[in-house]
């Protein structure tokens, strides 16, 4: 009789036992698949965490939380996780502050009316904010923003995520006083400086709480969902500035800035009814409150099989593990260990936004004009290019859904990203007597250059840096790739313009060629060093980077955190022929 028992089983490890039949000659090949009456042949111990990282206390209770997880719909997730998105979704409308303000700032420097109170009268009669202050507004929140999101990983792990974005609020509304009353450009410096502060926490914060209180089958929906805000905020801002074209005097850039105060006190509202993310209590020993804001993220009675206390046993058990493996939660162990190769991936995977093209884009309106079109033309293709912002998150939704990961999505994205660039570049070698259509040509680019971003780089960064993080290093190691996005936002904030600026390099159309090749050099970086982290728990996460798998096998490589992890690709058929046995 035949049999073939799986070599992939997570519930029973088969002892290696060693056939003892004696063979000679040429019958030594054949000896252990016709003679051999072990009915087992040899099989390699799977890699495991360290002895003394096991975990047995409440293992069983949290193996099937986890398990539920891993096998969760994505029609389960939204029945039994109702309200986590719902809640999810409210705090995320945060980036919706941010990327209004950031696309009424870039987008400005095309505008008649700002450029005429805030800028320089030029040669030929017209006014344009100075190169050196295009750099210094854009870098001024950037600046804030870095310090913002410094003091978020110190103040959100102690007081939780709710008070900080409560308190971020309160100043964003002082703050807007600042740019209303605004009367040379350097208090619109001072503005963008200390409205960057609260914009550096919604950047973390929005991540981090989605991650924490969804399952594993909403965390890419729910993380991805930011972008949108960020969408909706720039197709605001823009909208907002299309509609005061018609407007000549001091209200056509003072009703934008007041319209800032129409967010917070909606969002604070909310959150003060919001639940705190369940894994913030659990590391900070409140088990009992866990609980309590557990039951207000989900609805157990849509699920019977649903166990509250296992979930909470599953969020002790990573937290445990992520303690086991590193004691330290200060920003010196993210650089530590196996720690400091998911900030290098987090930290990457934020900069190659700006990396591939997104500052030159964020300066499009401003671009157009310099390409030959008009203001109200530049205008309507930013809104284009905007509303692709929103919607493309719900088209990576749908590539997600299909069962393409994120690190594919990332690097084909890069990829098209590359090729639109260098297409915006040879676009420069065009005739002067067919600038209009060499223009118009641009836009469309423009646009292409969108929709691959949208679809790829720009969502799935959200998901890919909210996945990779330890539990334990999270807020600190999202602050310091977003530090990184900010630095580099501020190298590229100060050589767009000049590269744009008539009145500075005016390289107009050829700086393509300048991002294209940029972005092609963070293409080679993300085919050797990005992971695919779709479909693990935290756990699993952390035992692929204890064991230093290779981010190419990610996605290959089977885990169970409660026993120990085996290679697919590499080891599966041989792995099966060992598990073969014959039986006399």
């Amino acid at each position: 009789m035949t049999g073939t028992t799986s070599s992939h089983s997570t519930d029973t490890v088969l002892d290696p036992v060693i056939p003892t039949t004696e063979t000679t000659g040429a019958d030594n090949n054949n000896a252990t698949t016709t003679n051999t009456k072990s009915n087992k042949l040899a099989v390699e111990d799977p890699l495991h965490f360290d002895s003394q990282t096991n975990l047995h206390e409440g293992t069983r209770a949290a193996k099937n939380a986890a398990a539920k997880e891993r096998d969760m719909t994505l029609l389960e997730g939204i029945r039994l996780y109702p309200k986590a998105v719902a809640w999810s979704i409210l705090i995320s409308s945060c980036i919706i502050m941010e990327g209004y303000d950031i696309s009424l700032v870039s987008n400005f420097y095309a505008f008649p009316q700002f450029n005429k109170k805030y800028g320089v009268q030029l040669a030929d009669g017209s006014y344009q904010v100075p190169a050196p202050w295009q750099a210094g507004l854009s870098n001024g929140a950037n600046v804030g923003e870095i310090i913002g999101l410094f003091l978020n990983g110190i103040i959100s792990e102690r007081f939780g995520y709710r008070y900080t974005v409560l308190g971020c609020l309160i100043c964003m509304m002082g703050f807007t006083a600042i740019s209303f009353t605004a009367q040379n450009v350097q208090t619109l410096q001072v503005f963008e400086i200390l409205c960057g502060i609260p914009w550096g926490v919604f950047q973390t914060l929005t991540i981090t709480y989605a991650t924490e209180v969804c399952p594993i089958v909403l965390r890419g929906y729910l993380t991805t969902y930011i972008n949108a805000c960020w969408g909706a905020g720039q197709l605001l801002g823009i909208g907002v500035i299309r509609a005061m074209l018609s407007r000549t005097d001091e209200w056509a850039y003072r009703i934008p800035f007041a319209l800032q105060w129409m967010f917070p006190p909606f969002l604070i509202v909310g959150i003060l009814l919001a639940p705190e993310s369940p894994w913030w209590c659990v590391r900070k020993g409140k088990i009992d409150e866990a609980r309590k804001n557990l039951r207000r993220l989900t609805s157990p009675e849509r699920d019977p099989d649903f166990d509250i206390e296992d979930t909470i046993a599953m969020i002790e058990h990573t937290t445990k593990i992520e303690e086991k493996l590193a004691s330290g939660s200060s920003y010196l162990d993210c650089f530590r260990g196996t720690d400091l190769r998911r900030t290098e991936i987090v930290c990457m995977v934020w900069a190659i936004q700006n990396l591939s093209g997104n500052s030159f884009s964020n300066y499009s309106t401003y671009f157009f004009v310099q390409a030959g079109l008009s203001e109200s033309l530049s205008y309507n293709f930013a809104m284009g290019q905007y509303s692709i912002n929103m919607v493309g998150v719900f088209g990576a939704w749908f590539l997600m859904s299909r069962g393409i990961g994120r690190r594919t999505l990332y690097l084909v994205g890069q990829c098209g990203l590359c090729l639109m660039l260098l297409i915006l570049g040879f676009l420069a070698l065009v005739p002067r007597a067919h600038r209009q259509d060499a223009a118009f040509a641009t836009g469309g680019i423009m646009l292409a250059w969108a929709v691959f971003y949208q679809l790829t780089v720009g969502t799935v960064a959200y998901s890919l840096v909210g996945e990779i993080s330890s539990r334990r290093l999270l807020i600190k190691s999202v602050v310091l790739g977003r530090n990184l996005y900010n630095v580099v936002g501020i190298v590229c904030s100060v050589l767009t313009p000049y590269m744009l600026n008539p009145s500075a390099w005016n390289w107009s159309n050829y700086t393509g060629f300048f991002w294209g090749g940029i972005c092609f050099c963070c293409i080679i970086w993300t085919y050797f060093r990005l992971p695919e982290p779709q479909g693990r728990s935290f756990a699993e996460l952390d035992l692929l980077f204890e064991k230093k798998v290779p981010a190419r096998k990610f996605a290959t490589t089977k885990v169970d955190v409660f026993h120990g992890v085996e290679d697919k690709s590499s080891s599966g058929a041989q792995a099966n022929e060992k598990a073969t046995y014959t039986e006399a």
